[in-house]
């Protein structure tokens, strides 16, 4: 995006009308769900488990990314989609609807920047399985304004941290739409971590050795200080227990979690999800398939294990995590465990975002 165009989008931002979180309803969480009914929604949820609101999605929505300031979240679709939905979460309107362009597919993560007038969307070039990052200005009706290379193949997650930096976890693999769920060229596989500039410029690509260029990096959570957790899906024997966590502060080396071997191999090479808790101090991975959360403290060492049947959604609480499953349930962990809700037919999607009001 050029620089020129990126300005006059930081000084259209201010002329939009301001509403807050609490006209929502002041949702601690969001999260999309499948519903009895076999249709889909995205809700609001609030500190104690309740549903703040309800909107309606088109299809599976996979993970969203709320705005900084005013009520809005932006939907997307489980990957590979082209639908983004720009929800009004005091209304339930629907402000916009985004579609990847031609030849490109969502990969159901976003992030904003620019104090919220730019929203950031991973996506794949899916001929040459090239990542981008693509620009759309909320203030300009959400029209598209660019795109910038994500370095690697893949972009599954991105966030961004001060300054407008961006960083983005490739996965490493190729996907294509005609064929959902299969994952291509696997043997050439090169994940990496980079840190990009709103302009493209890549500041610093992570990778790992090459007995690890089968963990496909894929999320990401940030801590203090810069630090960046990352959570892998091993595309391995799952029976290796192989490290499915990381953390990184740009300048250094990568430092992998020091998770007990059984435990490892009980996550099945998977991670859904990963998060840190409020204070930043923890950091949690979740594997649906195992069944199992793994919490570490921010140097990656082991403190202890979760079981939960089908459980992935995460997100920060006041006293630990929220926890969410794929049987409607919600619970907050912090030294004991709490049920929040248990929502009979709702079936929670793999992640929890926080609104950060």
């Amino acid at each position: 995006m050029r620089r020129r165009n990126f300005l006059a989008a930081l000084l259209a931002g201010s002329a939009v009308p301001r509403l807050s979180w609490a006209d929502a309803g002041s949702p601690a969480i969001l999260g999309a769900a499948r519903e009895a009914d076999g249709g889909y929604a995205l809700f609001g949820i609030a500190a104690n488990g309740g549903d703040c609101f309800r909107i309606p999605l088109p299809a599976r929505g996979h993970a969203a990314a709320a705005h900084p300031t005013a009520p809005e979240a932006v939907a997307f679709a489980r990957s590979p989609g082209n639908f983004a939905v720009v929800l009004n979460c005091a209304t339930g309107e629907v402000l916009a609807r985004l579609t990847a362009p031609e030849g490109r597919h969502f990969y159901g993560h976003g992030t904003f920047i620019a104090d919220g007038d730019i929203l950031c969307t991973s996506e794949n070039h899916f001929e040459t399985g090239q990542g981008r990052i693509g620009l759309w200005s909320r203030s300009e009706d959400w029209r598209r304004v660019g795109e910038i290379p994500t370095h690697g193949i893949g972009p599954h997650e991105i966030k961004h941290l001060p300054g407008d930096i961006l960083v983005a976890a490739n996965g490493g693999y190729r996907n294509h739409p005609d064929r959902p769920g299969v994952k291509l060229d696997v043997p050439d596989m090169r994940p990496n971590l980079a840190y990009l500039r709103p302009d493209g410029e890549l500041l610093e690509k992570v990778e790992l050795g090459d007995d690890l260029r089968l963990n496909s990096i894929r999320h990401i959570a940030l801590g203090r200080d810069g630090l960046v957790a990352f959570a892998m899906q091993w595309q391995g024997d799952p029976a290796l227990g192989m490290p499915l966590m990381g953390l990184h502060r740009r300048g250094e080396p990568a430092v992998l979690d020091r998770m007990p071997v059984f435990e490892a191999m009980a996550m099945k090479g998977y991670v859904g999800s990963i998060a840190f808790n409020a204070q930043r101090t923890h950091v949690a991975i979740s594997s649906p398939r195992g069944g199992r959360v793994q919490i570490f403290d921010d140097t990656g060492h082991h403190l202890r294990s979760i079981t939960r049947e089908d459980v992935c959604g995460i997100a920060p609480a006041a006293q630990g995590f929220f926890l969410s499953d794929g049987l409607g349930g919600l619970i907050e962990t912090g030294e004991t465990m709490r049920p929040l809700a248990k929502y009979p037919g709702r079936s929670w999607d793999h992640h929890l975002v926080p609104v950060m009001a």
